[in-house]
Formats: C-alpha cells, structure tokens, sequence
C-alpha cells in the first residue's frame, strides 16, 4: 500500500522566466511510487518548466513541491542531497546536458563522484552501460564521438546511476529513432518495475505516452 505522504508531488505551482509573465500557472501533479503518468501538450506550454521544477531544478515562484513527505525548500545544490538524489531527470538535448570534456564512462559516474560514492563506480556503471546497450568501446569516447542515442544512452544510466525513487523524462525520446526509443522506453519500463520507482513522462506525442503509462494528463488542463 502507498503511504499517503509518499510520492513526488506539486501543488499550485507557479514558474517561468520572468515573474512578470510565468509560463505555469498554479499548477499541481502526483507521481507516486511505481507510478508511470505522462504529461502532454505542444511545444512551448510550460510543461518542460514544470518537470524542471518536479525535478528540483527550478525554483516556483509560488507554490509547494514535495518529495515523499519532505517539503521542498532549496532547490538545485541546495537542496539537501537525500532529498536531491531521489529525482534523476533525462533531458530533450542530451548534447546540453553533458560536459563535452568526459567520456561516456565519466558521464555515467558524474553523479556518483558528486555525491560522495566514487567507490560504487566500479559497480555500478559497467551494469548502467550494459542496460542501456553501450559497448566497453564506446565508453571511452567524448560525447562529439557519439551519435545522439549513443549519448541519450549515457545520460539515462547517468540519470539512474544513484537508483533515484523518482525518475523525470523530459522529451527524452524526441530527437531519437524508433529503434532506440524502444530500447530506452524499455529500460525505462524495468527499472520502474524493479525498483518500484515513480516515472513522469513529458512528450507532445500521445501515440508514446498512451503505450507508455497509466495515465496520461493535458498540460495545460
């Protein structure tokens, strides 16, 4: 049974750019445990701020964001590390997201080494790169080595290295083929079931979420 303070949950959130003019406005989601919602809409809606904000990226200029219970008061680094790492996040342009100097290997461990765990390498991401079906060879390379699905490939080990309870998906499919977005949307789906962890996925595409989750919201709505 899920406990009723537990999951990732937003409530009257209000973000953006410019306090002036936010582009979410008094907003609220539940991502519980095990969980696997989709959140549509077109480009440019504010659905990408608002999994910034779910991701404890983005600080709201109003509104409340809570993690299993815990409320939310620092965002990004600020926010306390066992709070922080129970959300991995996966991002649209995985060229963005990534330090162009690491090789893929490096990339994967980046959030291991951050937090302290440096020891958990050698376990961790050779069994990351074999999930996500990247080769011994291909984690020597840099990301201008890689093709995009090569690199997205890395950044969800990466995203899963710390076996986050929640996991964040932000377009993560959209600059990929069909072939690769199956494999990840597959990795995706076992990870959820093994761990138990809760999923939000964000995409313009009903076809993907409507195969991928259990319930799919309009945003906005």
């Amino acid at each position: 049974m899920v406990e009723v303070s537990s999951g990732l949950r937003a409530s009257g959130i209000v973000a953006g750019y410019d306090r002036r003019s936010p582009i979410v406005r008094d907003a609220s989601l539940v991502v519980e445990p095990g969980a696997a919602v989709g959140m549509l809409g077109p480009s440019g809606c504010g659905k990408s701020t608002l999994a910034r904000v779910l991701a404890l990226l983005h600080m709201p200029y109003a509104g409340s964001v809570s993690v299993d219970g815990e409320r939310v008061v620092r965002w990004r680094f600020g926010a306390p590390r066992e709070v922080r790492t129970r959300v991995g996040v996966l991002f649209q342009q995985p060229r963005l997201s990534v330090d162009p100097r690491l090789r893929l290997r490096d990339v994967i461990a980046e959030p291991l080494r951050a937090t302290g765990r440096a020891g958990d390498v050698g376990e961790r991401v050779p069994g990351l790169a074999e999930e996500v079906g990247l080769t011994p060879e291909l984690l020597g390379r840099r990301p201008h080595e890689v093709s995009d699905g090569q690199l997205q490939r890395a950044c969800l080990a990466r995203a899963l290295v710390l076996r986050p309870r929640y996991l964040v998906c932000d377009e993560m499919t959209s600059m990929l083929d069909a072939s690769t977005t199956a494999a990840l949307v597959g990795v995706v789906e076992r990870y959820r079931r093994d761990e138990g962890a809760g999923l939000l996925a964000v995409s313009h595409d009903p076809l993907l979420l409507g195969r991928w989750c259990d319930r799919v919201i309009d945003y906005p709505g």
